[in-house]
């Protein structure tokens, strides 16, 4: 039996408990539930069954909540994970020697190894900073055995994931530079014979180039393909100044080829005319409020127009080579780039908006990225039907501690070393502050061994 066989069936084996969740300061993240004190969320297979007070606990197994946060497992709606193992490598640099370093350079050097360790790392290390849920970009697609090994990782994980399969790094002008290329397919046998099930705990999506990357009659047809399939596309747009100025969003409109199955990553750079064909057409916005402010070239947060123009709206921890790999930083930066917004009157929106709160950012690292992600029915809040994906976080840490408000101090101060327990699909993958079982001692020499390859240390 292999490792990820080992790992789907203990998942499918105890998943069949009950897990009381008892006693706990329960922000559920349904607008009709609210934040409740001194409650109880009780899981069966593997579902959130009943949330309240006083919940029965018989054969089921209880973990004490006293002194505990409960939320919603966190939704990172786009994420390279793949480039895990090479954490760190590109702060300080711009989205242009970023793109030089990471696509050009070592991206083609990566074998599926590098990738089985990149994502396998990167997977843990979301699990243990409380992201149940992960959208792995992975654009570095140089063969099948690529693709095989990074689906790999996910399972052996546990992590919630979706398979976003990109292009390959490998003869890359020829991929991204006005390609006429379509997609590889290679995303067809992945949809035929590895990921056919959507209520699976890994599922499949298109990490699409679209009109930034390849012609639009490439597009046309990758967008074909993957609505033959039945998946979903996330595609990068107006990520810079240079790219904005295509206006590719306009470009699909245009083309009729906008719709709600389609999700756009940062769009800093489109236009305001661009939001509203997103709005329109239901399409989603993803933000990487860190990298957003921090990697120049790529633009500010558009936050004051997701919001101006109704857009659902995730959150993500884009790349860990310039980043953190939590979601509280992306929540905290996003909190403070549209606060800065606003006050500074450098939105042309400012009249239109709300004060923005924590509990509007918490909302997009959550249900927004379900939803994102077209998983807002089996995830995002704790509602009684949804997929047990649940964290708790240690209200008695001395960051946190006197909690007045749990959602602003999730916010404003948690940590990944606040998370105390991790549970996706009713299975505890974190306890007591640590990752269950030895797939975080494999990780670390995996990842160390592609490090030292792939950077020649």
């Amino acid at each position: 039996m292999s490792e990820t066989d080992t790992a789907e069936t203990d998942m499918r084996g105890t998943a069949q408990r009950r897990v009381l969740i008892e006693n706990g300061w329960v922000v559920t993240g349904d607008p009709s539930r609210g934040t409740l004190t001194g409650c109880d969320v009780l899981v069966e297979d593997g579902l959130i069954a009943a949330v309240g007070p006083d919940l029965p606990g018989t054969g089921a197994e209880v973990i004490d909540a006293r002194d505990m946060i409960v939320i919603p497992g966190l939704v990172d709606a786009h994420k390279h994970t793949w480039q895990s193992a090479v954490r760190h490598r590109c702060a300080g640099m711009d989205l242009r020697t970023y793109f030089g370093e990471m696509f050009a350079g070592l991206g083609p050097r990566y074998g599926p190894a590098d990738v089985y360790a990149g994502n396998l790392l990167g997977a843990l290390s979301a699990l243990d900073a409380g992201t149940t849920t992960l959208m792995d970009w992975s654009h570095v697609q140089n063969s099948p055995e690529h693709a095989d090994r990074a689906v790999a990782a996910l399972r052996d994980s546990g992590i919630r994931a979706v398979f976003g399969h990109g292009w390959p790094l490998t003869d890359l002008t020829g991929w991204i530079a006005g390609s006429d290329r379509p997609h590889t397919a290679d995303v067809r046998r992945i949809r035929r014979d590895l990921l056919p099930d959507d209520d699976a705990l890994v599922t499949l999506q298109l990490a699409g180039r679209g009109p930034e990357l390849s012609t639009l009659a490439a597009t046309r047809a990758d967008l074909a393909m993957a609505r033959d399939l039945g998946i979903r596309v996330s595609i990068h747009m107006g990520c810079g100044p240079e790219y904005g100025a295509m206006a590719a969003i306009a470009q699909l409109e245009r083309a009729g080829l906008l719709g709600p199955d389609l999700a756009f990553v940062h769009c800093s750079e489109s236009s305001d005319d661009e939001f509203a064909m997103m709005a329109g057409n239901g399409c989603a916005l993803v933000l990487a409020p860190q990298h957003e402010q921090a990697l120049p070239g790529i633009g500010h947060t558009p936050l004051d127009r997701a919001r101006a123009f109704g857009i659902t709206t995730g959150l993500s921890t884009d790349t860990e080579t310039a980043g953190a790999a939590d979601l509280f930083v992306q929540m905290r930066a996003g909190l403070a780039a549209h606060r800065s917004q606003l006050a500074g009157g450098r939105s042309r929106f400012t009249d239109r908006l709300a004060p923005f709160g924590v509990g509007e950012v918490f909302a997009m690292a959550t249900q927004g990225g379900a939803d994102a992600l077209g998983l807002g029915d089996r995830v995002g809040s704790l509602t009684p039907g949804k997929r047990a994906d649940i964290v708790l976080v240690r209200a008695t840490d001395p960051n946190l501690f006197p909690v007045t408000d749990p959602v602003a101090a999730l916010v404003c101060s948690a940590h990944p070393g606040n998370v105390d327990t991790v549970l996706v699909d009713g299975v505890v993958r974190k306890r007591a502050g640590a990752l269950t079982g030895d797939a975080i001692d494999r990780a670390r020499e995996l990842a160390l061994a592609s490090h030292r390859r792939l950077l020649g240390a």
